[in-house]
């Protein structure tokens, strides 16, 4: 079976984009000229009948940026504070950049409980699917200013590429899609060793895939790194949503993946018979 061939034909698709391929490396503050792509992308995409999501990091980085800071602050407080500002910023742009382009986005910031708790679980489910239903985009996010899991558990919930999993799952997406600082999976970290071999295409995701995971990123700006990444794989694929692994550093990767190109390393889709969603993230509580 040809798996690419079959991404033409998704319906429901949830984007990723980390913090690193959203800024300047420089100086942390919004590459403008990137998230402009980004939003057309994704706009054409809406264009087609396709439903889109984005899974969005950024606010901290961009809110540390905002305030003057140097890097990333260590400090919880501060990380919050600066999720506050940052969020608020960062959905200014996206709403404007989206209106541009005739497109309408929508804000919903989740917690870990959000997912734990069954009525809140079903609350964000309708939202989301009420949300597509009216042609919105939503731009998704953990709740940074008062969630205090993604700054003091990185390996659980509280990194975007899980939540991108979690929620693709959630929607019954067809594909999720995470933009990274690399071309994808690799035998091995390709920054490390010459011989490490990348892998286009993950038809069965077992232990030795998930062991390829090196926990590490070469930014300095996100918080998720291939072992993340891996893990988000386990919850998509399980979920029979079709996940790709593409390079961040041309959004234009995001229509490349669409249309079926070799672009990023695929993992495929093949839906359990006893998947519960809320197994999964209990597992990573």
């Amino acid at each position: 079976m040809n798996y690419r061939e079959r991404l033409k034909d998704k319906k429901r698709i949830v984007i990723k984009i980390g913090s690193s391929s959203l800024t300047h490396a420089a100086t942390g503050r919004l590459d403008l000229l990137k998230m402009e792509v980004l939003v057309r992308e994704l706009g054409d995409l809406r264009n087609q009948g396709k439903d889109v999501v984005l899974v969005s990091s950024g606010a901290i980085a961009v809110g540390a940026a905002a305030l003057g800071m140097k890097g990333k602050p260590s400090d919880l407080r501060v990380k919050q504070a600066c999720a506050s500002v940052g969020q608020a910023r960062l959905m200014l742009i996206y709403q404007k950049l989206f209106s541009e382009y005739n497109q309408m986005a929508g804000q919903i910031l989740m917690t870990k409980n959000t997912m734990v708790n069954n009525a809140n679980r079903r609350n964000a489910q309708n939202t989301f699917n009420e949300l597509l239903s009216l042609g919105v985009i939503p731009i998704v996010n953990e709740n940074d200013s008062i969630s205090t899991y993604e700054m003091q558990s990185l390996e659980k919930f509280g990194d975007n590429d899980t939540l991108s999993a979690v929620v693709a799952a959630l929607i019954e997406a067809d594909l999720l899609i995470l933009m990274s600082d690399i071309d994808g999976l690799y035998t091995d970290d390709p920054n490390s060793n010459p011989d490490a071999r990348f892998i286009d295409t993950v038809d069965n995701f077992d232990e030795r895939i998930l062991n390829m995971g090196k926990g590490s990123s070469t930014s300095n700006v996100g918080t998720g790194g291939m072992a993340t990444k891996l893990t988000a794989a386990r919850i998509a694929t399980a979920a029979g949503v079709d996940m790709v692994i593409a390079n961040g550093s041309d959004f234009h990767n995001i229509h490349r993946v669409t249309d079926g190109d070799d672009c990023g390393t695929l993992f495929v889709g093949k839906k359990q018979e006893e998947f519960f969603l809320i197994d999964y993230i209990e597992k990573l509580l």
